[in-house]
């Protein structure tokens, strides 16, 4: 990983937008920092797209997508979207049809009940009654988690046919192939009407942890705030860059250098 201060102005000029992680990448102790809220706004106030990419759900998504200066904010980890239109009507989208959502919910429920007979210890997020695509459990949030017992939940969901990813607060299970990269492909066709996949490397991916690995991995352009250093082991292709900065204050820096190496591009042109 790169220091953010070596983010080139070439590099810098071609962004277009940028998706960013929450917990941990603009939270500190679950609130979003004032410093990295007024860099959202910074980015906007230069023209940039933003997409928030979170494994939180799509209840606190659509509070996102209508008070942050976002274009679109995916929630639970890229299974679904929430934008306004030009109308200023909420929007919704998701990345399984909603009869597979059905055979969804029932899979999950049986992975609820294993758990709570085989891991007793385990907590559900208390964000669980906001969730429509994957459940959710607490290892980190109001309580740490050893890793031998996240071991144990991730066999589990395993052993019953779901996926898993694991963030610096939560650990999910899901059952459609989804993540926050798939998912911001989506999104941004939905809200904004561009194919990211088509410019991956016109894109920023800010993230922090597990959870961010495969959005890592598919856009050239990325960066972590510091924090990311305690979950490295699972993400197997690290972020391009990193920030000296943990949480919300190493988000400010990225954008500062960010928008900084865009500026001297500009006066360069």
């Amino acid at each position: 990983m790169l220091p953010i201060a070596e983010l080139d102005t070439s590099t810098a000029k071609q962004i277009v937008g940028v998706v960013f992680d929450i917990d941990d990448t603009v939270t500190r102790e679950g609130r979003v920092e004032r410093i990295a809220f007024d860099a959202m706004w910074r980015l906007r106030e230069a023209g940039l797209h933003l997409i928030a990419a979170t494994g939180r759900p799509l209840g606190l998504a659509e509070v996102v997508a209508q008070h942050w200066p976002v274009d679109v904010a995916i929630g639970e980890n890229g299974a679904g979207w929430i934008w306004l239109d030009a109308n200023g009507h909420l929007r919704r989208g998701y990345f399984a049809s909603l009869s597979e959502l059905d055979h969804e919910r029932a899979v999950l429920k049986r992975i609820v009940a294993r758990v709570q007979n085989e891991l007793p210890s385990l907590e559900l997020a208390r964000d669980s009654h906001a969730r429509r695509c994957d459940v959710a459990w607490d290892i980190g949030e109001q309580r740490r988690e050893n890793e031998e017992t996240i071991a144990a939940l991730l066999e589990i969901i395993h052993a019953e046919g779901a996926k898993s990813s694991v963030s610096s607060v939560h650990a999910h299970a899901f059952i459609t192939a989804c993540d926050k990269a798939q998912g911001a492909v989506r999104a941004a066709r939905d809200a904004i009407g561009r194919d990211i996949s088509t410019e991956m490397a016109s894109w920023l991916f800010v993230g922090d942890s597990g959870n961010d690995a495969a959005a890592f991995a598919a856009f050239p352009n990325s960066a972590a705030v510091e924090n990311v250093r305690a979950h490295l082991t699972r993400i197997p292709n690290p972020p391009k860059f990193i920030a000296s900065a943990d949480r919300g204050r190493g988000f400010a820096e990225i954008v500062d250098v960010l928008l900084s190496r865009m500026r001297v591009a500009d006066t360069v042109r």
